[in-house]
């Protein structure tokens, strides 16, 4: 089989997808895997940290599905929601500055900010963390939240802190990023077993109430540039261990660039930043 399939390759701070639009395209489910392997692959494909699929919905204004360069299916994505709400507003898939887009997890709000017809930020509205362990879903004595529980992994002591932005996340806090374990322990604690659904993994430095260092090791993907939903774990983590305050901005450091996150007073978490279009073509497909 042979396909021509249009595609969008975008970036949200380095965190890049090829995306393909289903309004104007059509491709069978039973596909959507190994496409997703075969286009991040940068020998044989175009190369990205994945794939994302932006279609129709009844339930929302637009709907997007993500799959990870290994082919699979995540469940909410924080760089890609905002390449999406740029992608529909510039294609004229909505026509409103205000509109609702579906994941797999959740239905989120976004509000862009237009310049001349261009899509220059984008702030979503990313619901309200899920902290219950057995919801995050995390094994062990089912508890209300998880902070900075002792977590023994390969002959080292971390603290963990969990939470659930839609897809679940571990984060730990370091003293000095730049000496972050990503590469040496970011696989073994995504596929830990204490993590039934695996986990992206996230090290962060608090470098003052308002900036925190971070990096991470994204479930499916590797080590990526940013990510969104982490950038939102971190403000959630720092929060409950006290190192920030609630009902703030904090500007994220990642290593793609910043993200600007507020956990509000009524529990919602906002993200905003930037959303950039890389190039588009079509990628041809063989199996």
């Amino acid at each position: 089989m042979s396909l021509e399939i249009p595609f969008i390759k975008m970036h949200g701070l380095g965190n890049n997808y090829i995306y393909i639009d289903l309004f104007r395209y059509t491709l069978e489910e039973k596909l959507l895997s190994e496409v997703a392997m075969k286009v991040s692959d940068p020998n044989i494909g175009i190369g990205s940290d994945g794939m994302i699929l932006i279609h129709p919905t009844n339930k929302a204004d637009v709907g997007m599905r993500i799959f990870n360069k290994d082919g699979s299916e995540g469940k909410n994505c924080g760089n890609g929601l905002r390449c999406t709400a740029k992608y529909a507003y510039e294609s004229g898939i909505v026509q409103k500055t205000h509109f609702l887009i579906e994941t797999k997890s959740r239905i989120v709000e976004a509000e862009v900010l237009v310049n001349d017809g261009k899509v220059d930020e984008v702030t979503i509205d990313m619901g309200k963390p899920t902290l219950r362990r057995s919801l995050i879903p995390m094994l062990g004595l089912d508890s209300e939240q998880v902070v900075q529980e002792p977590f023994p992994i390969e002959n080292n002591m971390l603290y963990v802190t969990g939470v659930s932005m839609g897809n679940p996340h571990a984060v730990f806090f370091v003293e000095d990023i730049t000496q972050a374990p990503l590469y040496e322990l970011g696989e073994k604690i995504e596929k830990d077993p204490r993590f039934p659904e695996r986990v992206n993994v996230e090290f962060i430095e608090i470098m003052n109430e308002k900036e925190i260092n971070f990096r991470v090791w994204e479930r499916g993907s590797g080590v990526t540039q940013a990510c969104g939903t982490g950038a939102c774990a971190a403000v959630v983590a720092a929060t409950l261990s006290k190192y920030i305050p609630k009902n703030q901005q904090i500007t994220i450091h990642l290593q793609g660039g910043d993200l600007f996150i507020k956990w509000d007073e009524n529990g919602h978490v906002w993200m905003t930043g930037e959303a950039k279009t890389i190039a588009t073509g079509s990628f041809y497909y063989h199996n």
